[in-house]
């Protein structure tokens, strides 16, 4: 390969490239070409995508390598115009089939629509969607609840469990997961919350499951391989299975998570399919809503903010960039344009948490005071990146006085998990704050709020994967709400830049947004809307003849 085209790439894509190049029966210009597709693949996968795009004569020869075939066992598959790693072609179809199976179950239950009234009245129905999205849990196999931040999804949620219990007739085993840790704290935090005024028996509500599991944790990870303890052959034990935030899980993990769900079993996924996909590759939840508009409910009626953030929202989202710009230069109801020395008033917005910390105040406090405020950046390296404004941020507080820099620990360092620690509790996302510890001499300790609002405190040493958080990246903030967000785009376009990028970000906020940004990158952020390659919506599409909403033949119906 050219020295020009390895630099494009990882050294990791470049060898495999030429692994398989070498194991070809292609030769000359046609074994070079093959491997700059297969290049091409893995920058694509990197880049979230789940197969690339065929031109016909890429693909004749493609499959005139003798390495790939249409579906048999061969390292690469192509299929129509796609080119796909074997692995990824079998997590799309088997995720496809499950769906598929899901989509042909049906429930009858009798005599709900007295108890539709009571936990959905009338007075406060989202234009009866709430409802829709109940009936289609109480009677589906498969339902997906979409809906942006604040538009009521866990509650609704909450009142569906609720009729399940009421309505199935027998005992029912339910379970509730997240992609992270994070994710999976606050759904708990909001079922406690919510379960406490439904309509309904004691009974009832006691039997509403408020502990929420990661995926992982869930399925049952057995390190150090990529499998997990329940799959098809040995599935889930529960009737009921809730995924919060789905628009976070990845195409191999979704595909692993269907598999274990037992048959028979009602799977309902509640996410944002407008907000940013997985990190990794596919954009599941997005290709579910769009194939399968039968087992799909959109909530739209926000109940956490209404004004500026929620017009600013809705003009990214559907890309009206000259209308969201606008809106900013206004600085109306709570979004504006940031103008001023963004570090400056960075250090001015986490003063408050510092000087509760120097007055002395108990950590849940100083941890509230912290969590109001949150940077948002786009990427993690360069200029307005996590890593510029951490250090800045820092660099600004210390000049002030109000932190210590002289070593890596010190009194206020705010610090996210970046890697799941079981034997510590701790998970992606998690975050604390370093306090001097009254308890222990004054003694560094991190300390991290649980979901139950007790403490826990580690000694930093025991902490190897975590970084300081003034900042964060939109990804990882997917999942959380704060009062005041300021959003840092990079000077320059980068592939990370989108509309769904924009449009997670403001969302994060309830009651003020402020953008740092030249006009050109904001504009061409909003305009570019990212596509992920992916063949998953059309197998659906294939799979259900193209009438998902609809009882086709073999599908089974459940008594309840």
């Amino acid at each position: 390969m050219a020295t020009n085209d390895e630099r494009q790439y990882s050294r990791l894509a470049c060898g495999f490239a030429r692994f398989l190049g070498e194991r070809s029966i292609l030769a000359g210009e046609s074994k070079t070409r093959f491997e700059a597709l297969i290049l091409e693949l893995s920058a694509q996968q990197s880049a979230g995508h789940s197969c690339l795009a065929l031109a016909n004569d890429d693909r004749a020869l493609v499959l005139a390598s003798g390495l790939a075939s249409t579906d048999r066992l061969t390292p690469l598959i192509v299929e129509q115009n796609r080119l796909y790693l074997h692995r990824y072609w079998q997590y799309e179809q088997r995720l496809a089939r499950q769906v598929s199976m899901l989509c042909r179950q049906h429930f009858a239950i009798e005599r709900i629509d007295a108890a539709l009234d009571r936990y959905f009245p009338a007075e406060d129905a989202d234009d009866d969607r709430q409802k829709l999205a109940a009936k289609s849990a109480l009677s589906q196999g498969l339902t997906l609840i979409s809906g942006g931040p604040g538009t009521g999804k866990t509650t609704t949620v909450v009142r569906i469990l609720a009729l399940l219990l009421e309505t199935a007739g027998q005992g029912l085993h339910m379970a509730l997961a997240a992609p992270t840790g994070k994710a999976a704290m606050r759904l708990q935090e909001a079922i406690a919350k919510n379960k406490v005024n439904l309509p309904c028996r004691q009974d009832i509500r006691e039997r509403i499951p408020e502990k929420v599991a990661t995926i992982h944790r869930l399925l049952g990870p057995k390190p150090p391989s990529p499998y997990f303890r329940h799959c098809a052959g040995n599935p889930l034990p529960y009737d009921v299975l809730v995924i919060d935030e789905s628009s976070m899980v990845d195409l191999a993990l979704m595909s692993k998570l269907l598999e274990a769900v037992k048959p028979g079993a009602r799977l309902i996924l509640l996410g944002d399919k407008d907000q940013l996909a997985s990190v990794e590759s596919g954009a599941v939840l997005a290709d579910l809503t769009q194939s399968l508009p039968g087992q799909t409910v959109e909530l739209q009626k926000s109940y956490r903010f209404q004004g500026g953030i929620k017009a600013l929202a809705e003009h990214v989202n559907r890309q009206q960039a000259d209308l969201a710009w606008q809106l900013l230069e206004n600085s109306a109801d709570g979004v504006s344009l940031l103008k001023t020395d963004p570090v400056a008033y960075i250090a001015e917005q986490y003063l408050e948490y510092l000087q509760l910390m120097a007055d002395g105040a108990d950590f849940p406090g100083i941890f509230a005071a912290f969590d109001r405020f949150r940077v948002l950046c786009a990427n993690q390296r360069g200029h307005h990146s996590v890593s510029d404004i951490n250090a800045r941020v820092e660099q600004a507080l210390s000049d002030r006085g109000k932190i210590n820099l002289t070593a890596q620990w010190y009194a206020g360092r705010p610090v996210m998990v970046s890697a799941n620690d079981p034997a510590l509790q701790l998970y992606n996302g998690d975050i604390g704050v370093c306090l001097a510890d009254p308890e222990s001499d004054s003694q560094l300790r991190v300390f991290f709020l649980r979901g139950d609002g007790s403490v826990k405190k580690l000694l930093p040493a025991r902490l190897s994967n975590c970084e300081t958080v003034f900042a964060m990246t939109v990804h990882k903030s997917q999942g959380s709400e704060y009062d005041k967000v300021l959003v840092m785009l990079p000077t320059k376009m980068n592939p990370v830049l989108g509309k769904e990028l924009l449009y997670t970000a403001v969302t994060r906020a309830k009651t003020q947004v402020g953008i740092v940004a030249d006009r050109a990158v904001f504009m061409a952020s909003v305009g570019r809307k990212v596509q992920r390659h992916s063949g998953l919506a059309e197998k659906l599409l294939q799979m259900s003849g193209e009438s998902s909403g609809q009882m086709l033949e073999g599908d089974c119906v459940l008594k309840s």
